[in-house]
């Protein structure tokens, strides 16, 4: 991760794609390479912060969703519709966070199918705190500037929109 390369391996791809006849699509490729690559380089800065709490960034992730709902519990399929991940990471992400005491599983009252996750008192204490760290740490210097990171949220969200991820 520490080494810096001579050059930049995305221009290099991308004039390997046009010397090889994919001119057309060259500059796409070298976009959403760069896109995969930089949020590597994002999710390495984020779980070197939430390491020293012992979290990943998709148990992070749901801690902060459940501190943020109003009863600081969800059902687990609403969980896994916010989080945009399958039912099962969910569910894997509840199984360490339980086995770590930070949330609590308990069958909803009046929904025998569903399973609500509610974050314990030390649950909440680690979402603070990870949180305040994240703050800190890295998204006070994303490594955009200000104008730049107002141009990502436009850009990534039509995309995302257009994609069907949401709806407004």
């Amino acid at each position: 991760m520490g080494t810096h390369l001579p050059r930049d391996p995305i221009a290099e791809a991308r004039r390997n794609w046009e010397e090889h006849g994919w001119a057309d699509v060259a500059a796409p490729m070298a976009a959403i390479t760069a896109v995969m690559r930089t949020q590597q380089i994002l999710l390495a800065r984020i779980e070197t912060t939430l390491k020293p709490f012992g979290l990943t960034f998709a148990r992070y992730e749901l801690l902060a969703l459940l501190s943020f709902s109003r009863k600081g519990s969800l059902p687990m399929k609403k969980a896994s519709a916010l989080l945009q991940v399958h039912p099962t990471s969910v569910t894997n992400a509840v199984d360490r966070l339980e086995h770590a005491g930070l949330v609590a599983r308990s069958p909803h009252p009046t929904d025998g199918r569903t399973t609500l996750i509610a974050l314990t008192g030390e649950g909440r204490s680690l979402a603070r705190r990870s949180t305040a760290a994240l703050n800190s740490e890295v998204f006070s210097d994303p490594g955009f500037s200000p104008g730049d990171v107002d141009l990502l949220i436009r850009i990534l969200g039509d995309f995302r929109r257009n994609a069907g991820d949401f709806a407004d």
